[in-house]
């Protein structure tokens, strides 16, 4: 069995990783190269404001917490912090981060596969997939939504804190309402999805930045898709590898 989930997560978020960072390229890319001569064109204050590093999180997928999503323009001395180079070495970069996301992600819908205890298959890991995207991106983004480099953004401790408790509240609850029966389930489920939006994500204390906000608003809109295109491709190839290396694990 172990062996099924490994190889299974492998090729699904090898292929996966390398698809979605192709769709980058025409969708997210552009707007963060476009924001970021806004970022450059504000100085040092949007340093001082901006916790963002050129993670995922930036890149548009969403799918990680801000913790690693984001860190510190400046190091804690003052000097900029490492970035990858422009062109082939960002590209390149992005590419390997992708692939090590993709293949962390198919290992939690692999291992979700076998503790399910049911056949399945392309279509059904579309699903799986299809929830992963709710859980880790979707519900998130009600909160904190996909940032632009030279943005404002609420405290990087805070935001890990709630992006966690979104995510495994969101998770509990699509769990009680798709495994479980009876209305009290159902009920507990959605209130489960809603308690960290009631609670509310951590804001800055002012909102702003250098970026335009229809360029930020573009972004979010092109992150989300991204992320669904990445999620959809990572379950469909999650079930099918899952299914077709089922005779070898036999």
């Amino acid at each position: 069995m172990f062996r099924r989930i490994f190889f299974t997560a492998l090729v699904a978020g090898l292929l996966g990783g390398v698809g979605i960072s192709v769709v980058q390229e025409f969708t997210t890319t552009p707007i963060i190269l476009h924001a970021e001569q806004f970022e450059n064109a504000g100085g040092n204050d949007s340093h001082k404001h901006s916790l963002h590093d050129r993670g995922l999180h930036d890149r548009g997928l969403s799918l990680i917490p801000p913790a690693y999503a984001h860190g510190p323009a400046n190091g804690a001395d003052g000097d900029q912090a490492w970035t990858p180079g422009g062109g082939l070495e960002r590209t390149l970069f992005t590419t390997l981060a992708n692939i090590i996301t993709g293949i962390g992600f198919a290992l939690i819908l692999t291992a979700c596969f076998s503790l399910a205890g049911r056949p399945i298959n392309g279509q059904t890991g579309l699903l799986w997939g299809l929830a992963g995207f709710g859980i880790a991106s979707l519900a998130p983004a009600l909160g904190l939504p996909p940032e632009l480099p030279g943005t404002l953004s609420a405290d990087l401790v805070s935001r890990q804190a709630w992006w966690f408790l979104c995510v495994a509240a969101t998770a509990g609850g699509i769990w009680a309402m798709a495994f479980r029966k009876g209305a009290a389930w159902m009920i507990g489920g959605i209130i489960a999805i809603a308690l960290p939006h009631l609670i509310g994500a951590p804001q800055p204390e002012s909102i702003g930045g250098n970026v335009p906000p229809e360029l930020a608003a573009h972004f979010v809109a092109a992150s989300l898709v991204t992320a669904a295109i990445f999620w959809c491709a990572i379950g469909w190839l999650s079930g099918t590898f899952w299914e077709r290396f089922a005779s070898s694990d036999a």
